[in-house]
């Protein structure tokens, strides 16, 4: 029996953990670009494909983000590289995107930009509904785009 050395070896292991963390951030990318409609304790409201909750900035303007800099910081933009897919009870036709200033996209429901909140560190975490922060109020949304509460 013939064994493989040992530098053989790690090679051979790191090719296949480098192939699964690749396909899983393949697979995380997919998903992150969906958007999706899930029961929460503000009632059926929008979610990325990973399970992280989406909110909207009062002080935005349809179709555009008034949201940058430290507001960014706190408030990532929903960052997507083609419009969103629809999941589950999500209206396709309202999903859309809107250029940033630096060129990339965000993510857009019925014009209103999507944001995630830092704080929100796991899937169906939701710390900041209705909280005013950067001149405006961060609020979930309803599957028809409408903000929850005021």
């Amino acid at each position: 029996m013939t064994t493989l050395p040992a530098r053989l070896i790690t090679a051979i292991l790191a090719a296949v953990v480098l192939a699964g963390v690749l396909a899983g951030s393949d697979m995380a990318a997919a998903s992150k670009s969906s958007v999706t409609v899930k029961a929460s304790s503000y009632g059926r409201i929008l979610f990325d494909g990973r399970g992280f909750v989406l909110y909207g900035f009062t002080r935005d303007p349809r179709g555009k983000s008034s949201c940058t800099g430290a507001c960014a910081k706190a408030w990532p933009p929903f960052f997507v590289n083609s419009r969103p897919r629809a999941g589950t009870g999500v209206l396709g036709a309202r999903l859309g995107v809107i250029r940033r200033s630096g060129g990339r996209l965000q993510a857009t429901y019925f014009g209103r930009p999507l944001y995630y909140y830092v704080g929100d560190r796991k899937p169906g975490q939701i710390l900041c509904q209705d909280v005013t922060e950067f001149g405006g109020v961060w609020r979930v949304l309803r599957p028809t785009g409408r903000l929850v509460g005021g």
